[in-house]
C-alpha cells in the first residue's frame, strides 16, 4: 500500500511541477530557467520542513515516505536542472548557466536549512 501511495504522491508532484513551471516561466521572458529554480528551492524548503517534522515532532515514517519520496520527489527535478544548466552553457549563455548551478545549490541548501530550522522551534 505504501508503494502505491508514494507513486500517487509522485504523480501529483510531477503535475504540480509542470503547473508551477508554466506559471513562473509565463511571467518572464528570461533565458534563465526561473521555473525550475523556483520549484527546486520551494521543494527543498518543503523537504526541510518535512524532515524537521519527522525529527522533532514525530511525523510517522510512512507519511515522510509518501510526501518526501513521493510528492516532493515528483515535484523537484535534478535532471531538468542539470539539463537546463548544460543547455545554457551549450548555447553560450555561460553566465546564466553558471548562475543556475550556483544559485540552485546555494538557495536550495539555504531553503532546506530554513525549513528544518523552522520545525526545530
Amino acid at each position: 500500500m505504501i508503494v502505491a501511495l508514494v507513486g500517487l504522491g509522485a504523480a501529483i508532484g510531477a503535475v504540480l511541477r509542470y503547473v508551477v513551471d508554466q506559471l513562473v516561466q509565463s511571467t518572464n521572458e528570461l533565458v534563465f530557467p526561473l521555473g525550475t529554480l523556483t520549484i527546486n528551492v520551494t521543494g527543498s524548503f518543503a523537504l526541510g520542513v518535512l524532515t524537521g517534522l519527522a525529527l522533532h515532532h514525530g511525523l510517522h515514517s510512512n507519511v515522510v515516505a509518501v510526501l518526501g519520496a513521493g510528492l516532493l520527489g515528483g515535484y523537484t527535478t535534478f535532471s531538468t536542472w542539470g539539463w537546463e544548466s548544460v543547455a545554457l552553457v551549450g548555447d553560450r549563455a555561460l553566465l546564466e548557466g553558471f548562475t543556475n548551478v550556483a544559485s540552485s545549490l546555494a538557495l536550495g541548501a539555504l531553503a532546506a536549512g530554513a525549513g528544518l530550522g523552522l520545525m526545530s522551534l
